[in-house]
């Protein structure tokens, strides 16, 4: 049984892939956040901006079976194109859910598949795109892969942590609240400082798309 969010079709808005057409897969829960205002200054991750509670999201469901969860998403993909399959499995934190049986389903319907995870959980075998986004205060458990993603900046963070992890690319993203500009600011001179670090913005905000 999966507890599904969301699942759409859009553009990746932000990251390495930034642009790609892709079938997002949302799952319910979190181990950082319940998701609920109440629980948010008991939080471990108190910033998040995403709503991952429920599922009554658009074809938000419980899915019995990895089968049905990936026809679900196969549905969305244009009929007539069959090459550059993408599905990005988020949250929430995707990996309390995602299993070996969901992710040989979605590679044998030809869908590369990329996971954007807190990495405070062990990845199953078979991703094939691996996103890591570090929350302060949290034990970090994957510590290489595709691309390491810090919203920052986050208070007691700190960058040179990270920078001998096993990852392709280092992004810094703005944290998206009242001061959005600030921190922008903020992360371009820490890109000029240090040019390990590439600036990653939610292009998907900015052009109005999921």
């Amino acid at each position: 049984m999966y507890s599904i969010k969301e699942i759409f079709y859009t553009l990746q808005g932000e990251g390495a892939n930034a642009g790609r057409a892709a079938v997002f897969c949302r799952f319910t829960g979190c181990n950082l956040w319940s998701g609920r205002e109440k629980d948010r200054d008991r939080a471990i991750c108190k910033f998040c901006d995403t709503d991952f509670v429920g599922t009554d999201g658009t074809m938000g469901g419980q899915y019995k079976t990895a089968e049905a969860l990936v026809e679900a998403m196969q549905g969305l993909w244009p009929d007539n194109q069959k090459k550059n399959k993408f599905v990005v499995l988020t949250g929430g934190e995707p990996l309390l859910q995602v299993d070996s049986s969901l992710i040989k389903q979605l590679h044998e319907h030809d869908f590369e598949v990329a996971v954007e995870t807190n990495g405070t959980i062990p990845l199953p075998s078979g991703i094939d795109w691996v996103c890591v986004s570090p929350k302060q205060g949290a034990k970090l458990r994957v510590t290489k892969g595709n691309e390491i993603k810090i919203v920052y900046p986050q208070i007691g963070l700190r960058l040179v942590e990270f920078e001998n992890m096993s990852f392709d690319h280092f992004f810094l993203q703005p944290m998206d609240n009242v001061d959005r500009v600030g921190n922008t600011n903020f992360c371009v001179n820490a890109c000029l400082e240090n040019p390990k670090w590439r600036l990653s913005v939610q292009t998907h905000k900015e052009i109005g798309i999921r």
